[in-house]
């Protein structure tokens, strides 16, 4: 069953929310953006979370030592790097799984993903100056026939009125969705219930 990641977690509410529909993967944004929170936030927030639900730390162009930091400080299972981070600089978290994205805005984008050495790569719209969570699809033609070696996580644009047809054609390990699930820039139930059925029915 394809697992479901829902990102940009700041309310006690949201944490509510997943805890209810017992998604996969909770996304907590530690980069510039809308939805960034601090490590204190964090902690309150994982402290009410199902520990059945792997906590994903999301960073852009970090420095390592803060990324372990997070990890120590907040027991996080995943790390999403969604910088412009080079192959050689996602190794070396020990036990915590590592998620590179890659913006896609062509076949090259794709090929650029088999250079990491991760445990999954997250496939993500391409916008100038932005670094995700922008609530935009790219083709998904382009997937056809790529396999990556990597297990895929499938973001960029998702809601429930188009992840089945998305998970049937990519395939992915893994859907991520964020803006997709908000009423107003806030997470809101009946989205995410909503869209946790439709990746769930298939």
């Amino acid at each position: 069953m394809v697992k479901v990641k829902i990102c940009g977690l700041r309310r006690p509410q949201d944490i509510e929310y997943v805890n209810r529909l017992k998604v996969d993967y909770a996304g907590f944004v530690f980069a510039p953006s809308r939805r960034r929170i601090s490590f204190e936030e964090a902690e309150k927030l994982i402290a009410a979370l199902d520990k059945a639900i792997k906590k994903v730390g999301v960073f852009v162009n970090e420095r390592p030592d803060v990324i372990m930091k997070a990890c120590e400080e907040l027991g996080l299972d995943v790390i999403q790097l969604h910088g412009d981070e080079p192959p050689e600089s996602v190794r070396g978290y020990g036990r915590v799984s590592v998620w590179k994205a890659i913006r896609v805005e062509g076949a090259d984008s794709l090929k650029a993903a088999e250079d990491y050495e991760v445990d999954g790569i997250l496939l993500d719209s391409s916008v100038k100056g932005l670094y995700g969570g922008t609530g935009l699809r790219f083709d998904l033609d382009l997937m056809e026939g790529v396999r990556l070696r990597q297990p895929v996580i499938l973001a960029g644009g998702l809601d429930a009125g188009n992840v089945r047809e998305a998970i049937l054609k990519v395939k992915p390990y893994a859907v991520d969705v964020s803006t997709g699930v908000e009423t107003g820039g806030y997470k809101d139930f009946e989205k995410m219930k909503k869209f946790v059925e439709r990746v769930r029915s298939l």
